[in-house]
C-alpha cells in the first residue's frame, strides 16, 4: 500500500499583513533586502509570521511542515545572498517569470554560514516532533550554481563542487528533521553541460550524505531531458520530484519508463503559480493517473505538493491548495475542502 504524504515545497507566500509591515521596517530599495544581519525588529516580525505559516500548514493537515522561507527575498539564491563572501549585486530575472533576485556574486571561499540552520532551529521549536514532521528546504547544488556568478574560483567544475560542499556544511548544522527537499528547477530550465552532468549525482550526494532524513530532489517547470534524468537517477536519494502540472508530463513518463525511478516519488499535483484552486478530487485523479501509467511499480511513498514554490499565490488561494493536497493524501475529508 503506497503511503501518501501531504507536504509543500516551501518558499511560501508572505501573510498579507506581513507585506506592509516588513516593507515599512526594511525599506524599499535593493540594499534593504534580507542580508542575514537584519535588525531585531525585523527578525521579530519574521519570527511572528513564521509561527503563523507553520500553524497554517498544521491546520491544513500536512504531514510535513516547512519553516516557510519567508525571509528568502532572493528565492532559491537566498543561502548565497546572505553569505559574507558573496556580493548580492545586480538584478536578474528569476527563471521565466516576473520575479527578480539579486545576483549572488561569489568573491571568496564559501565557508559555513548557518543562516538556514538558524531558521530551521526556530521552526523546530514550533512543531511537536521535528524528527517526524519537519521538512528542511534548500536549493539543490546545480540550481544554486546556476543562479550564482563565480568571481572567485575561476573554474566551473571547482565552483560547482564548492557550492555542493557549502550546502553540505549547512545541512550538517540542521536540527533533527524528517525530510530534506532540494529544489532543482535549473535542471529543467538550463540543463547542465556535458561536463557538469557527469558530476551531478556526486554533487547531490555530497549534500544528501549530511543528513539521516529522507532526501527529495524536486524538479519543476517541466520535464528533465533524458541525459540529465539518467544521471540524476545515480544520486542516492529517496525520491525524485516530478511536475505533473506541466504540459510535457508525458516526457516525464518516458524518462521513468526508460531509466526507472526511485521507490518513492514527489508529485507536483497542484499549480503553484495559478490562482485556480484545484479540487481534492482533481488532485487525487492526477495521483491515480501517474500510478496508472507505471503499473509495474508500486511506490513505497508519494509526496504530494504544489509543482513549484507557491510564493506567487495569494495567501487564501495557497491555503485552499494546501487543504486540497491534504485531502488528496487522505488526511482530511475532501467534502470539507472548498475549492
Amino acid at each position: 500500500m503506497t503511503e501518501r504524504v501531504a507536504t509543500t515545497t516551501g518558499l511560501l507566500p508572505l501573510p498579507d499583513p506581513a507585506k506592509e509591515e516588513l516593507s515599512d521596517l526594511k525599506g524599499h530599495q535593493k540594499h534593504d533586502l534580507i542580508s542575514g544581519t537584519e535588525r531585531e525588529e525585523i527578525a521579530s516580525a519574521y519570527a511572528e509570521y513564521r509561527r503563523e505559516v507553520i500553524g497554517d500548514q498544521q491546520s491544513a493537515g500536512l504531514d510535513r511542515i516547512t519553516e516557510g522561507q519567508l525571509r528568502w527575498d532572493d528565492m532559491l539564491a537566498h543561502p548565497l545572498t546572505t553569505h559574507d563572501n558573496v556580493d548580492p549585486n545586480g538584478i536578474v530575472r528569476y527563471y521565466d517569470n516576473n520575479n527578480f533576485y539579486r545576483d549572488p556574486q561569489v568573491r571568496g571561499d564559501l565557508d559555513f554560514s548557518g543562516d538556514v540552520a538558524d531558521e530551521l532551529n526556530a521552526a523546530a521549536d514550533l512543531v511537536d516532533d521535528p524528527a517526524e514532521s519537519l521538512q528542511a528546504v534548500l536549493p539543490g547544488p546545480y540550481s544554486l550554481f546556476d543562479l550564482a556568478t563565480d568571481e572567485h574560483y575561476g573554474d566551473e567544475a571547482e565552483f560547482f563542487g564548492a557550492i555542493a560542499d557549502f550546502l553540505a556544511g549547512e545541512v550538517d548544522a540542521f536540527p533533527a528533521h524528517k525530510t530534506l527537499t532540494l529544489h532543482e528547477p535549473s535542471l529543467v530550465e538550463n540543463p547542465p553541460n556535458e561536463d557538469l552532468v557527469e558530476r551531478l549525482a556526486e554533487a547531490v550526494d555530497t549534500v544528501a550524505d549530511e543528513t539521516d532524513a529522507d532526501v527529495v530532489v524536486h524538479t519543476y517547470f517541466g520535464a528533465l531531458d533524458e541525459t540529465t534524468y539518467a544521471h540524476l537517477m545515480d544520486a542516492d536519494v529517496e525520491a525524485l520530484g516530478f511536475d505533473l502540472v506541466a504540459g510535457d508530463r508525458e516526457d516525464t513518463l518516458s524518462n521513468i519508463t526508460e531509466f526507472g525511478t526511485k521507490d518513492a516519488a514527489a508529485l507536483g499535483i497542484a499549480d503553484g503559480q495559478n490562482t485556480l484552486v484545484e479540487s481534492a478530487d482533481t488532485l487525487d485523479e492526477r495521483v491515480e493517473w501517474f500510478e496508472d501509467q507505471i503499473p509495474v511499480q508500486e511506490f513505497d511513498r508519494l509526496y504530494l505538493s504544489t509543482n513549484t514554490e507557491p510564493f506567487y499565490l495569494p495567501v487564501n488561494k495557497h491555503l485552499a491548495k494546501l487543504e486540497a493536497i491534504a485531502a488528496a493524501a487522505g488526511n482530511v475529508d475532501a467534502e470539507e475542502v472548498t475549492a
